[in-house]
Order: C-alpha cells, then sequence, then structure tokens
C-alpha cells in the first residue's frame, strides 16, 4: 500500500471513530442486542378488549422485552390454571399429557418458541426419553402450558421478540382472564 493509501485510510479511520463518538455523546447509538435465545417468564393470560381475543404475555428475563400471542380460549385457561395455582377437579388435556409422560419415563426439558412468520408462531417441545433428546413441534400455547405444569423453562429467540413486537404500537387494553 502506498503512503497516500495509507493516509487516506488512517483518516477514514479517525473519521468514523470521530463520528462515533459525537454519535455516542448525543445518545444516538445504541448497543447491539444479543442474538440468540432467552428464558422468558409467562407474565399473564388476559383478553384484548379491542379483538376479545385471550393473549398471553412473556417477558425476556435477560432483556424485559415483552411479547403478546393471540391464543384459544381453551389453551388460555391451559395456561392461566397453573399461573394461578389453581388445579381442576379433573385432569386438561396438559395434565394427561403430563401423567402419559412421567409414567412413560419422559421428561419435559425445556420450550422454545422459536420462529414467527405468516402471523404465526411456532414452537418445540424438548423431551428426554431414555437419556435421549427428543424435539416434538408445538403450538407456542400449548407448549407454554406444559412447560408451566412441569416447572420447565420457556426459551424465546431474539427474532421473535423482534418479529413478534410491534414497535411504538399502542398497547391494546387487557384485562385479566
Amino acid at each position: 500500500m502506498t503512503s497516500s493509501g495509507r493516509i487516506a485510510l488512517a483518516a477514514l479511520a479517525v473519521a468514523l471513530l470521530a463520528g462515533d463518538a459525537v454519535a455516542r455523546e448525543r445518545g444516538e447509538v445504541t448497543a447491539p442486542r444479543p442474538t440468540g435465545t432467552q428464558e422468558a417468564g409467562v407474565v399473564a393470560v388476559l383478553v384484548d378488549q379491542s379483538t376479545q381475543q385471550p393473549v398471553v404475555v412473556l417477558e425476556g428475563k435477560r432483556d424485559k422485552r415483552t411479547l403478546t400471542m393471540a391464543i384459544g380460549l381453551a389453551e388460555a385457561t391451559g395456561i392461566a390454571l397453573p399461573l394461578q395455582g389453581v388445579t381442576p377437579p379433573r385432569p386438561l388435556t396438559h395434565d394427561l399429557f403430563l401423567t402419559m409422560f412421567g409414567r412413560l419415563k419422559v421428561s419435559l426439558r425445556e420450550v422454545v418458541i422459536h420462529d414467527f412468520r405468516d402471523n404465526t408462531y411456532f414452537a418445540t417441545v424438548h423431551l428426554v426419553v431414555d437419556g435421549a433428546a427428543m424435539t416434538l413441534d408445538s403450538r407456542p400455547s400449548d407448549a407454554i402450558a406444559l412447560a408451566l405444569r412441569a416447572k420447565a423453562p420457556v426459551f424465546v429467540q431474539d427474532r421473535v421478540f423482534e418479529r413478534g413486537t410491534v414497535p411504538d404500537a399502542p398497547a391494546p387494553k387487557q384485562r385479566p382472564i
């Protein structure tokens, strides 16, 4: 590289660094968000007042982002009961599955909400069967209902928080179920 090329490269680097420092001073630069998966807590099951649709609200444990997913009424009940510490008089479908898992020596390790496309969320249920890992496709609402009962963690891919959350949108009016 020639001397003039090195000088031009150095000048460009100084200009970029100076611009970055000015942007940081003005508060214009935000740190990049981590990518990957983070554990999420199930915060609540609510009814969106504008649509009358049940929703489940998740919050990332690392960065406190929230994700609100529309779910069915039966799934809302399946999630709300263990959240409230209520045991139904007869087992619900999710209770039946966990009883069956226990008798078959299958354990629920975790659930992962891994994608959001075409306005649909996708999840996987991670099981351990005879010491071997097994993954099953699942609706997120069913996966969450199972995880709550099994006291297994719920994970959400960061890209799902990005795609599934509408920035600067007014929060829908909601009431608890």
